[in-house]
């Protein structure tokens, strides 16, 4: 009797699952990011046994992003690298990101096997998140108290030792809080106190905006292409604290202009002004209408959503005019949404070891 319904409520998914993903933006939205969450929480599951073999080892990461970037294609992300070289370099060195979303993770397991040793600053609450929590901890990442600053900065300086030693490079988020803003925020000291007080360089790493393709507020996710610029490292030899303030606004300001040029990038790459939405164009005028004066022909022109078909007069879509179906979750050639992966762009990007 049991196997029964469970026959039924597996037919009754199959069925209905095509068409909340065909006919329901929000539900894409939760959908997508439920097979982030189940891909990263699976992995850690079957993980946690291997990394007991060496806990706290952070070249247990390498593994885990291995195993975990197969999310990006079901979800279509593409994630561009530039400045691997800087990322790959076996020194240790602290690099501060832009935070946007918990999508940012998902783009370091994309390269984290170019950084190969590097760990992360968390928050101490992800720790009781299990089992990811627990397979974060056996793969050395850094849990912090944030409540309480100077056991967060002993913490981290702590740590540190540990980093120089090993050349392992440490990965912060400045802002803090993610933010989907379309901007970046002020950064806190911490890293930079960190990087000031053990000489080591900073390295900023910027991501392009997520509002191509991500609106949390509207509770819209559609296929995105991101790309991910490593900036020169910014020696601090020599720096005081006192020159913490200067050494900030210097490392904001360059992760700004990289923002905005590889935002603008991406914008014009796929004809997009915000959230996977198509650049307004001049509208198709059919031949009875070129032929009425200008006063009969006033045109207007409209910003319409990736989800929504063109069509033209002849009723033909100026869009691909597949319907979205399920396989669309890897990146097919059926999905409508202006955002596909270009023709030169593969994983050489970013070499594998």
């Amino acid at each position: 009797m049991i196997s029964n319904y469970l026959e039924l409520f597996l037919i009754c998914a199959v069925i209905l699952l095509p068409i909340f993903y065909e006919t329901s933006t929000k539900f894409r939205y939760f959908f997508k990011f439920f097979v982030y969450y189940a891909v990263v929480l699976l992995n850690s599951v079957v993980l946690t046994p291997i990394f007991l073999f060496r806990p706290c080892n952070v070249r247990n990461l390498v593994l885990a992003s291995r195993c975990c970037r197969v999310a990006s294609s079901i979800i279509s992300i593409k994630w561009e690298v530039r400045g691997a070289e800087h990322l790959s370099a076996d020194r240790a060195m602290v690099m501060v990101a832009n935070h946007q979303s918990s999508l940012d993770i998902l783009g370091m397991f994309d390269f984290w096997h170019v950084m190969d040793k590097c760990t992360v600053i968390a928050k101490r609450e992800l720790f009781y998140a299990w089992p990811f929590g627990l397979a974060a901890w056996l793969s050395g990442l850094i849990f912090i108290d944030r409540r309480h600053t100077e056991r967060a900065q002993s913490t981290m300086n702590d740590s540190t030792k540990m980093l120089i030693e090993t050349r392992t490079k440490l990965w912060v988020f400045p802002e803090g809080t993610r933010r989907t803003t379309n901007e970046i925020h002020p950064f806190k000291k911490g890293a930079f106190h960190v990087a000031v007080r053990s000489q080591l360089p900073i390295l900023p790493v910027v991501y392009s905006s997520y509002h191509t393709f991500l609106d949390d507020r509207n509770k819209v996710m559609n296929p995105g292409h991101v790309i991910v610029t490593a900036l020169p490292p910014i020696e601090t030899k020599g720096l005081t604290t006192e020159d913490i303030p200067a050494l900030i606004e210097r490392t904001r300001n360059a992760m700004i202009d990289t923002f905005k040029a590889s935002t603008k990038e991406v914008e014009n790459r796929f004809n997009l002004s915000g959230h996977g939405m198509t650049k307004s164009s001049p509208p198709v005028r059919s031949a009875a209408t070129r032929s009425l004066p200008a006063r009969h022909t006033k045109q207007r022109t409209v910003a319409v959503p990736a989800d929504m078909p063109l069509q033209s007069s002849g009723g033909c879509n100026l869009l691909d005019g597949g319907a979205r179906k399920i396989g669309s979750l890897i990146g097919g050639a059926n999905d409508a949404s202006p955002i596909k992966e270009p023709t030169a762009y593969r994983r050489k990007d970013v070499q594998r070891d």
